[in-house]
């Protein structure tokens, strides 16, 4: 899975070639994005926690922990930015440090979305018996399996990395910007990251896919409430395009290279801006929008929380 740091190491790479100006120029332009959407998200988070009948339901926990591990993905893209721009250079265990927090909010994000897909197919297919089969503790305990299976994925990379020889202290200091392209020491790493990524992405798609149809069959039932599978399915329908933009962010650097052997340095380094704030920015606030305008228990107490109004709501 790519990791956005990488991307904007690219970024700084090239802004050195155009002065003070330009780097204040793109920051501007990656930073205030971010910004926004870091203050929409924790927004949506809070409005998550601030009721009980958010906090009980089982679609509402699954919201949170993929709001949670966008959220920490945005935050963690922009302090890498931040320090490519500064052009510090850190060791290779904080580093690895880092990009461990990077790639367990990127595994996350899928997986959560498998299991927000589940849960809308058991509601359409088996509506007599979800709120038997979808409880508060099953839910938690699916999000346990999730940060357990990316934490096994972390704790993979780590072994595999241990391989690398670090023969004294001045072999930790990293010789380039941190990303998740420079902790890839050992070809090993390399083919092991490329095929988890494989793995997950394709058993995600398949997975929502399959949950799709099924919810698109059981829709022509006559015994289906007709209303609540047409929001289901177009449901669904987001969760697929979330997941491709999420997978469209691995080809971000490959298209970089591509593009680099035909146009101009500088230009190349505007349609990183633009590709950095299109796939890996607002993919990560597509969420808070898609439920907060959808979804009508959560909008009016977004919309409260957004526009300040701390007095107390007959909406709260």
């Amino acid at each position: 899975m790519l990791d956005s740091n990488q991307s904007q190491t690219n970024i700084t790479v090239g802004l050195q070639y155009q002065g003070l100006l330009g780097i204040v120029m793109f920051s501007i332009l990656t930073s205030v994005p971010c910004c926004v959407f870091l203050f929409i998200n924790g927004t949506m988070l809070f409005t998550l926690r601030s009721k009980h009948v958010f906090r009980e339901t089982s679609r509402y926990i699954l919201l949170y922990n993929l709001l949670f591990a966008d959220t920490v993905q945005m935050a963690h893209s922009q302090l890498m930015y931040i320090l490519a721009v500064c052009r510090l250079r850190l060791t290779y265990p904080v580093c690895g440090f880092l990009i461990m927090i990077a790639n367990i909010s990127n595994n996350i994000s899928p997986l959560t979305l498998v299991l927000m897909s589940l849960e809308r197919y058991v509601a359409v297919c088996y509506p007599l018996r979800h709120a038997t089969i979808i409880t508060t503790r099953n839910t938690e305990a699916a999000i346990t399996v999730v940060w357990g299976f990316s934490s096994l994925h972390i704790f993979a990379q780590v072994l595999l990395l241990s391989n690398f020889p670090f023969e004294d202290p001045q072999s930790l200091q990293m010789k380039d910007f941190c990303g998740k392209e420079s902790m890839l020491l050992d070809p090993i790493s390399d083919y092991y990251n490329k095929a988890f990524t494989c793995f997950l992405f394709v058993s995600a798609g398949v997975t929502v896919t399959c949950n799709y149809i099924g919810v698109m069959i059981t829709a022509r039932s006559a015994s289906t409430d007709k209303d609540s599978a047409r929001k289901s399915r177009n449901t669904l329908l987001l969760h697929l395009v979330q997941l491709g933009l999420s997978l469209s962010s691995t080809i971000h650097n490959p298209l970089l290279v591509a593009v680099s052997k035909v146009l101009d340095r500088i230009v190349i380094v505007r349609i990183q801006i633009v590709l950095y704030v299109c796939i890996i920015i607002l993919p990560r606030c597509l969420s808070s929008f898609i439920y907060g305008i959808r979804d009508q228990t959560i909008r009016p107490v977004l919309v409260y929380h957004l526009c300040f109004q701390w007095r107390r709501s007959p909406l709260l």
